[in-house]
């Protein structure tokens, strides 16, 4: 790639972070009926996340704000690592609609800048007009610091969608970026242009199988597959001939093999189990995969689903990729009842905060 003044990267997960952003689960998002079960999970994640990091906790009004921070203090989270900011939302899944931290490298130095793409609740799937204005609502309260945004008005992308090396690798797969449903009238080279862009990218790798019953992303990368290091990808496997997913993850496997990493070599390709089947009350099958783990400094959590031999299995596969960091299971199980999990309702920010 020709080398410019202005150099743009998109970090690894695995990279420094400043902070991660939670939005509260709250009675105006379809949490409403399981908001207490809901409410419990994002509580633990909280008290783990404010032991390694700073926390943003988006709230939908200050009533909202009052009760959470209540919630945090009965249960003795460390409040000194939590910054509120307010903004109403449709739904919780910030990682598809929170800004994404990209770093900018000049001749006078380093520093980070936040991403707004466009969000349209998956390709228009449901209403999404509160949450498309939250990363413009949290920056004009400041809370991001000095830290600058572009808004990238012109196309649909969401933080679940995409994967990054660190080292200009983006991993995604073809039905969600370059599926018709969101971006209809723009092409694939206008997309990946844009990309490269805007990521600093030397290449796109994306996946053309890959499926999780009940997943309604079009197939996010964060379901089926992650890098764990420039040279590592944990993935979502199914070895049973009779599961529904077996053919789509096997095939999506045979391609994991064809990738190479930026220097040729084949990837350490480490298969993650999926979990034994989970229903909602109308019969549904629930995404649940454990590929949805969030990497925060000095730890991985990691969603369990109560399934003991299966969650097992996850953890030792992910300990073995991340050999210094804590791993942290999290009970996802009232997640997945909404058909999403652990890295699906965070964000990282590479970005400075205000205190």
């Amino acid at each position: 790639m020709p080398t410019h003044h202005l150099q743009h990267r998109l970090p690894a997960e695995w990279e420094p972070q400043s902070a991660i952003l939670l939005c509260w689960p709250h009675e105006n998002s379809d949490w409403k009926d399981n908001l207490a079960p809901a409410e419990a999970v994002y509580l633990k994640i909280a008290k783990h996340i404010c032991l390694h990091e700073e926390l943003i906790i988006v709230c939908y009004n200050q009533l909202h704000q009052i009760h959470i921070k209540k919630i945090l203090e009965q249960n003795d989270v460390a409040l000194q690592s939590v910054h509120f900011g307010i903004a109403p939302s449709n739904d919780t899944w910030i990682r598809d609609y929170g800004p994404i931290s990209v770093t900018s490298s000049t001749t006078t130095g380093d520093g980070a800048r936040l991403l707004n793409f466009e969000f349209d609740a998956w390709g228009g799937k449901y209403p999404s007009d509160k949450d498309n204005l939250v990363t413009n609502t949290l920056y004009e309260s400041g809370i991001f610091e000095d830290t600058s945004i572009t808004n990238i008005d012109d196309l649909v992308l969401e933080g679940g969608g995409i994967e990054s090396d660190g080292m200009g690798t983006l991993l995604t797969t073809d039905s969600c970026l370059f599926g018709g449903s969101r971006n209809k009238n723009l092409g694939r080279m206008h997309i990946e242009t844009q990309l490269t862009e805007l990521f600093g990218l030397q290449r796109i790798l994306s996946l053309k199988h890959g499926y999780v019953a009940g997943d309604d992303t079009d197939g996010h990368i964060d379901t089926l597959a992650r890098f764990c290091n420039e040279h590592t990808i944990a993935y979502t496997a199914c070895n049973d001939e009779q599961d529904e997913h077996y053919q789509a993850l096997k095939a999506m496997e045979n391609e994991l093999k064809e990738f190479t990493t930026l220097d040729g070599q084949p990837y350490k390709l480490l298969a993650l189990p999926i979990p034994e089947p989970i229903y909602n009350k109308q019969g549904d099958r629930l995404p649940a995969t454990y590929a949805n783990f969030l990497i925060i400094n000095d730890a991985v959590l990691v969603p369990v689903y109560g399934d003991t031999k299966t969650d097992q299995m996850a953890l030792e596969v992910l300990s073995g990729c991340f050999p210094d960091r804590e791993i942290i299971s999290i009970d996802c199980t009232p997640l997945i009842q909404q058909f999403g999990s652990l890295h699906c309702i965070t964000m990282q920010l590479s970005s400075m905060l205000k205190n």
